[in-house]
């Protein structure tokens, strides 16, 4: 399957020289394919450590950092050799090895053209780290542009690319979102749903995302055991667990912020959930969008207050199996796509391509689902309206209020982007935005 960080990755290898590359994020999104199968194939020969798999490793550090003890190491345990100018080396689940987080600093600094990347699931939960000597790269549930590669449809595929808004695209496209919303974006899951697709009915393919979506909760259950201690473990556990139920109270406007109270027994204020929530955001489960009441200006970040936020699943597959709608409920859309899915979606479509933190806006009676910062600077409202009613009060209140020069609108119907100042699309272009001219 094809993944858009593998543009990240040839771009990083094609400098002459690199700090090693750490590609973090949750557990089972793709990242030891991305690096092994996919990037891998540029080279002529991978030697992959999994530090998780065979804990034994972690020895090859104990006694030298040196790098090139640490390669010696490496290529008389895996019985081979090992070219730096053309060979690939993967530490896998590095934050299982403490020691091999410790030698990045000295691969940075002594094996300057080595082509060494990393990945880890819980890499926020460390307590060390060679700060400034790795590039970053994070790695997220794959988007709905990667969901459509996997289906194989070279015209809707075009269709997206072009940013077709035609009758005939918006059918087939919303179709496929409509299955992105239930399969979500875990790559397990997407193979399942595309593999030998006409050999299977609906209803087999449905269960067997299903099964999927359960084991891949109940192995973040058992993350949590295995990452704090047993009351840390419970209190994530029930924040984790919280998130879908409040986004599912609110169905018909934006997503409210997230409450405090009733989440875990005797503890209703910020400070009290703040851990948890931490935990579960260094390790990319959730993610935040901070409400401003003022005027928007750069930086955001300055104008949001740091107990109050939205709190959004990291994967919208795993968020409507939570909430046990199945396959029929969303296709037939009995649910009105509860704006909260659709806010859920378009979420996780910013935070993919690196706009993370979010931030929205209220005031008074009205809000906007999200103020984005376009690349030439400008802050623009996006309002997301789920269905086909796309009249809305609140982003003519804020156009009217501070006049901004752009805004977009996403909506479930087709869209119109020939006016200048307001762009509507249809919500599945979500990530399309910021490459409107």
């Amino acid at each position: 399957m094809k993944r858009l960080a593998l543009e990240t990755l040839n771009a990083w290898k094609s400098q002459p020289t690199r700090k090693p590359m750490l590609v973090d994020g949750a557990r089972q999104t793709g990242k030891s394919y991305l690096l092994e199968k996919l990037f891998g194939q540029s080279f002529s020969n991978v030697i992959r450590l999994d530090f998780l798999e065979t804990p034994s490793l972690g020895k090859l550090f104990e006694q030298s950092l040196n790098s090139t003890d640490i390669l010696e190491s490496i290529e008389l345990t895996f019985n081979t050799t090992f070219n730096p100018e053309t060979d690939l080396l993967i530490f896998d689940e590095i934050g299982e090895c403490q020691g091999a987080v410790n030698s990045l600093k000295f691969f940075a600094e002594q094996q300057p053209k080595l082509y060494l990347v990393a990945s880890g699931s819980n890499i926020g939960l460390l307590d060390s780290f060679p700060v400034g000597k790795v590039n970053f790269l994070s790695l997220y549930p794959m988007t709905f542009e990667e969901f459509l590669w996997a289906s194989e449809e070279p015209a809707t595929i075009k269709a997206y690319n072009n940013l077709n808004l035609s009758p005939a695209a918006h059918d087939k496209l919303f179709k496929h979102l409509l299955d992105y919303y239930f399969v979500g974006g875990m790559p397990e899951a997407v193979n399942a749903w595309h593999q030998n697709k006409n050999e299977r009915s609906t209803q087999e393919r449905a269960q067997a995302i299903t099964e999927i979506h359960k084991a891949l909760l109940s192995g973040y259950e058992l993350d949590f055991g295995k990452y704090a201690d047993k009351v840390s473990a419970k209190h994530i556990s029930e924040v984790f667990n919280n998130i879908p139920l409040q986004l599912q109270s609110n169905q018909d406007g934006s997503v409210r912020r997230f409450q405090f109270k009733d989440v875990i027994a005797k503890k209703k204020r910020y400070n009290d959930l703040s851990g948890p929530i931490h935990w579960l955001e260094q390790c990319k489960l959730l993610s935040k969008c901070h409400p401003i009441d003022t005027k928007p200006q750069v930086p955001l970040k300055q104008l949001a207050k740091e107990n109050l936020f939205k709190l959004f699943y990291f994967d919208i597959g795993l968020l409507t199996s939570v909430l046990e709608l199945n396959y029929k409920d969303i296709v037939d859309q009995q649910f009105d796509y509860k704006g909260f899915i659709a806010e859920n979606f378009v979420q996780n479509e910013l935070v993919s391509h690196g706009y993370s933190p979010t931030y929205s806006w209220s005031e008074a009676r009205s809000e906007i689902e999200f103020i984005i910062r376009l690349p030439d600077g400008k802050l623009c409202p996006l309002e997301v309206k789920s269905g086909k009613r796309t009249r809305s009060k609140s982003l003519g209140v804020y156009r009217e209020k501070y006049q901004p020069e752009l805004s977009f609108k996403l909506v479930g119907t087709t869209g119109n982007i020939d006016d200048t100042s307001l762009k509507v699309l249809p919500i599945y272009y979500a990530s399309q935005l910021f490459n409107l001219e």
